[in-house]
């Protein structure tokens, strides 16, 4: 029987998505928000690390107090926030294993099996990146920004960016993937604006 070989988690780097423009925030720098006392990027940080080998965050601003967390920190490589798959792009480059998992600033509770079971789908389907989807008010979502993909994707993403690429459904769309779907949509829940990150200190 012919069985895929599961995807080891110290050939996994975890990166953690924070060079957005914070713009629903007012321009503020969203990873450095408080929730419950600490940064929202460290609270995405600290959730990761147990599910990968090795970590890193993408950060354009305040490279200083995101260093300070104790990984390396990674800048975009084009000017100006072009979107997240510059972030992606900075992991890659940067990537020392054979894959990379994303998952942004603002999501501080998503699912602590998150990476295994993409990369248990990776495997499974020898697929070259896996995304994350949820059930939401019956209405099927992607997750895009929380994504497994190999390493080996670096130079073709580098070509779509630097022709101009910046939406990220379109970009994982045109490789070969597979979703996975989570149960609990609001593992997922992101706080977008202040009342959303206000909301979280509830929970």
């Amino acid at each position: 029987m012919d069985i895929a070989a599961r995807i080891d988690r110290d050939h996994i780097t975890g990166l953690v998505l924070a060079g957005g423009r914070g713009s629903r925030m007012g321009g503020v720098d969203k990873g450095l928000q408080l929730h419950r006392g600490r940064p929202l990027a460290l609270h995405a940080l600290e959730r990761l690390a147990p599910q990968v080998g090795r970590t890193m965050l993408n950060a354009n601003r305040h490279l200083e107090a995101y260093a300070a967390f104790g990984v390396p920190v990674w800048p975009d490589a084009l000017p100006d926030y072009p979107g997240p798959l510059a972030g992606f792009l900075a992991g890659l480059e940067h990537c020392e294993t054979p894959w990379l998992v994303t998952v942004p600033c603002d999501t501080p509770d998503f699912p602590p099996d998150l990476v295994a079971r993409l990369s248990r789908a990776a495997s499974d389907a020898r697929a070259d990146l896996a995304i994350a989807a949820t059930i939401e008010a019956g209405e099927h979502r992607r997750q895009p920004v929380f994504c497994l993909m190999r390493a080996s994707l670096r130079e073709a993403l580098a070509a779509a960016v630097r022709a101009g690429e910046r939406k990220i459904d379109r970009w994982t769309s045109g490789q070969r993937g597979v979703e996975v779907v989570f149960d609990d949509a609001g593992a997922f829940f992101n706080a977008n604006t202040l009342d959303e990150l206000r909301s979280l200190q509830d929970e």
